[in-house]
């Protein structure tokens, strides 16, 4: 207010005035109340990020672990990267991620990690059967390989959230809703969950997604508390499944095979998937030479027992399941 009001005031090129802006100063999407930062100024960007009293800085100092950034591909790639260093030079082991629709490949080293919307998107689409197994095998390949692994590693893999309509609304069916959750749980990324979606909460449009927590849904035997409980400890008890590498396997059908892996053998992972509606029997190639041949794989979900023999798995999977395959090392 000082700015607008004095054209001399120290604060007046902290910000963007001008006949050509709506109500007369640059604002975020045009929404008058939210006036924006001129980032051009060294004088802002020292006040957000790069002095050592900065916000940015001052919280880190109070005790955060890093920050996590809206709309951040608003910022750009030079800001968000000297944003980033600042942070990492205050307190070494801080996170910054950023909501980065975009797709990610070069949003790297700018940021730690992104908000997954493309990885989200493809997971919906395939669990409502929008795309095939293979497509999405492929799609969701290509986005991992084209961006730095470590900062994937570091990113949200999220199926919901306040800005998106609940997964409950989004997948209705109650099976594909677990293909997507076991996609979630599996692919390369950090794990985020919106509070309610263990409990199967729907919600549509804003405001109906920010719904209060359902907390009268909230029992033992819900069987999505249940489930969301059984895809946490197998993720905490598979190492693979943290920090493991990731690669695609050869499959045949309408069907989503992928490793994750590590340099030991015990901590191989195998996925398998069928988005389909109908059974799809599927022949698997795992070009992991540490695995020997007739191992045994045994699924993290259901406990069923599969062999490996020469390189290959050969098995029936029923509509809409999954296996989550590991080696049982003797």
């Amino acid at each position: 207010k000082e700015a607008e009001a004095n054209v001399k005031s120290p604060y007046r090129d902290w910000f963007v005035f001008g006949p050509q802006y709506k109500g007369g100063a640059r604002t975020w999407w045009n929404a008058q109340n939210l006036p924006e930062l001129n980032l051009e100024n060294k004088a802002v960007r020292d006040h957000v990020w790069g002095a050592k009293d900065s916000v940015v800085r001052g919280y880190l100092r109070d005790g955060v672990d890093g920050w996590r950034l809206d709309v951040a591909f608003d910022i750009g790639f030079n800001h968000l990267e000297a944003l980033t260093k600042a942070v990492h030079a205050e307190k070494k082991g801080s996170l910054v991620v950023g909501e980065i629709p975009n797709y990610p490949r070069e949003w790297f080293p700018s940021v730690d990690g992104v908000m997954h919307f493309g990885l989200r998107k493809l997971m919906i689409a395939t669990a409502n059967r929008e795309i095939d197994g293979p497509t999405f095998q492929r799609m969701a390949a290509r986005m991992v390989s084209d961006a730095d692994y470590e900062h994937m590693l570091k990113s949200w893999v999220y199926l919901d959230n306040h800005d998106t309509f609940r997964l409950a609304t989004t997948v209705p069916d109650a099976k594909a809703r677990k293909l997507a959750q076991v996609l979630q749980f599996t692919l390369p990324g950090a794990v985020n969950l919106y509070y309610g979606t263990e409990v199967a909460m729907e919600g549509g449009d804003d405001p109906e997604m920010r719904g209060p927590m359902r907390w009268d849904r909230v029992a033992e035997n819900h069987p999505d508390l249940a489930w969301t409980k059984q895809l946490v400890s197998m993720r905490k008890a598979n190492r693979a499944l943290r920090v493991g590498n990731f690669r695609t396997a050869e499959a045949s059908g309408n069907v989503i095979a992928f490793e994750r892996h590590t340099d030991k053998a015990g901590d191989t992972v195998l996925v398998l998937i069928n988005p389909a509606m109908t059974e799809q029997q599927t022949t698997v190639l795992v070009a992991n030479s540490k695995l020997m041949d007739g191992d045994s794989l045994v699924d993290q979900l259901s406990g069923r027992v599969f062999k490996l023999q020469g390189s290959m798995v050969e098995t029936k999977l029923p509509a809409q399941t999954a296996l989550v395959l590991k080696p049982k090392l003797t």
